[in-house]
């Protein structure tokens, strides 16, 4: 018997940042943006695309399934077993972006993926304010 949707775990950050909806994007769709602050890809930006994240650690397997600009983006993340689905929802706000990520699909048998995932997560959330706020220097392209 599988397990049915309810079994399953979401992990959920929640970050307010003081830039554009539109800044965040560009750091969340540009290939070379996303290897400084998530990991080396082939990612782009359409419905469909198959793509792969690198890291020391391993692959992790993917497939875009959501592309709204500049307010939500999803895609599948596959690895060691896990079969989940990350989704990116941007909100402006009156000061910049309300970002959450959610990544669910967590199995009740995932727990050490899903407490990895929960500390994972809060780096690479640092990392994407990080690259951000270093795109407020340039010119938005």
């Amino acid at each position: 018997m599988t397990g049915n949707r309810n079994d399953t775990r979401s992990v959920v950050k929640e970050r307010e940042l003081k830039h554009a909806p539109e800044k965040v994007w560009r750091a969340l769709t540009q290939k070379h943006l996303m290897e400084d602050w998530l990991m080396k890809s082939d990612f782009k930006p359409e419905v469909g695309h198959r793509f792969d994240l690198e890291a020391n650690w391993g692959k992790v397997s993917c497939e875009v399934l959501t592309v709204e600009p500049p307010k939500c983006l999803s895609y599948t993340w596959a690895a060691h077993g896990l079969e989940s689905v990350v989704t990116w929802t941007l909100t402006e706000t009156a000061t910049g972006t309300y970002l959450k990520m959610e990544q669910s699909g967590f199995g009740p048998n995932q727990g050490q993926a899903f407490h990895g995932a929960k500390a994972g997560w809060e780096q690479i959330l640092d990392n994407l304010e990080k690259v951000v706020a270093d795109l407020e220097i340039e010119d938005v392209q």
